[in-house]
């Protein structure tokens, strides 16, 4: 006597995949997208952050431009050895 048979009527099976669903489901996933909103306070902190970090990296820029342009630009060897010493090693 089979207490437990290989196939059992009714038995729910938790491997088998359920593709059996309902196509109004997937069209409502589908639809949905996920939005983000920025507040205009939000966006102008942004912006004024933006401009400010530009503007100093455009003075640096511009000082290693004039330097590099007169000749005096000047980059000590013990640094440059510092920074390529991890690579060669």
């Amino acid at each position: 006597m089979k207490i437990n048979g290989i196939q059992r009527v009714g038995a729910a099976n938790p491997y088998a995949k359920h593709e059996a669903r309902p196509a109004d489901i997937k069209g409502k996933r589908e639809m949905q997208k996920d939005a983000v909103q920025i507040s205009p306070e939000a966006q102008e902190l942004l912006d004024a952050k933006g401009t400010a970090e530009a503007a100093l990296r455009s003075q640096k820029l511009d000082h290693l431009k004039q330097s590099v342009s007169t000749g005096t630009y000047y980059v000590e060897a013990g640094h440059i050895a510092e920074k390529l010493f991890p690579f060669i090693k």
